[in-house]
């Protein structure tokens, strides 16, 4: 089975960035942005994403990437 693999941690280290900091940024809760860096999320807002590749400056394809559920 695939499933959605978020990468936000590894955007966050390359960018040498805190969570509170970037959660501060997009206007989100230090604890709805460690829900999503988990992955323990349904769904995310096409806008919340815009303003992650934004302050981050990256593409959706830099924090969202799909593989086998055992990789996960």
């Amino acid at each position: 089975m695939k499933v959605i693999i978020v990468r936000l941690d590894v955007m966050l280290a390359l960018r040498k960035m805190r969570a509170k900091d970037l959660a501060e940024q997009i206007g989100i809760t230090e604890a709805n942005l460690s829900l999503l860096r988990t992955g323990k999320v349904k769904g995310v807002r096409f806008d919340t994403l815009a303003k992650l590749c934004e302050s981050l400056d990256c593409t959706p394809g830099d924090l969202l990437d799909i593989g086998d559920a055992e990789e996960a």
